[in-house]
């Protein structure tokens, strides 16, 4: 579940794609030794449409997508105070759906081939003080849906392929506190209305697809 819900933070730090049949060779070095904050304050009122807004804070992120035989060697690092992501939001009349989210990450690690063989050695260690993820929000007269989530995370690993031969080193290390809040009152709702808080210090996800090889 924190694997999918923050995949919009990860950001393409280094990406190789190729369908020569060839080999890649990625090797990424991430260090981070200072504070990361977003704050997102939203006061708004009689919207038409949908309302959606978001605050994230992310200490290394990389997003690698190849086609072909690939050697991955992915290290990150952080030692920083705060990884903070703040929402405070206000919403009144809303003709559609309302989704408001905050998201903050120490390290972020997405790889996806599609090749014969793979190899990935990773190792991501986080020594913020205190990745958190906070919400304050009022909602209401709201037509539609409302979603309202936040999200603390310290290592976060995804891993995908369809190639018969894959081997997967993947080291995880949280030396931080990870917390994450979220405090709403809502009223007057047409659709579903879902609130969550997720703090999680590491998890991963390893799929390997069968190909009938």
């Amino acid at each position: 579940m924190a694997t999918a819900t923050l995949t919009l933070l990860t950001a393409s730090a280094y990406a190789d794609s190729s369908n020569d049949g060839g080999t890649s060779n990625i090797l990424n070095g991430q260090v981070n030794l200072n504070n990361q904050t977003a704050t997102l304050n939203l006061n708004s009122s009689n919207v038409q449409g949908d309302m959606t807004g978001g605050a994230a804070a992310g200490g290394n992120a990389i997003d690698v997508t190849t086609m072909n035989n690939t050697n991955v060697i992915n290290n990150q690092y952080v030692s920083t105070k705060n990884i903070d992501s703040d929402v405070y939001a206000n919403v009144d009349g809303v003709g559609g759906s309302t989704a408001l989210s905050s998201q903050a990450v120490c390290n972020s690690a997405s790889i996806s081939m599609d090749p014969t063989s793979t190899n990935v050695d990773s190792t991501q260690e986080c020594k913020a003080i205190d990745p958190s993820a906070t919400m304050q929000a009022n909602v209401s007269n709201v037509w539609g849906d409302v979603s309202l989530s936040s999200a603390a995370v310290s290592n976060t690993f995804e891993e995908d392929t369809n190639a018969p031969y894959g081997n997967v080193n993947n080291w995880q290390i949280n030396r931080a506190a990870v917390n994450a809040s979220t405090t709403a009152n809502i009223t007057n709702v047409g659709g579903s209305a879902t609130a969550t808080a997720t703090a999680i210090g590491n998890t991963g996800q390893i799929i390997h697809y069968a190909t009938g090889n």
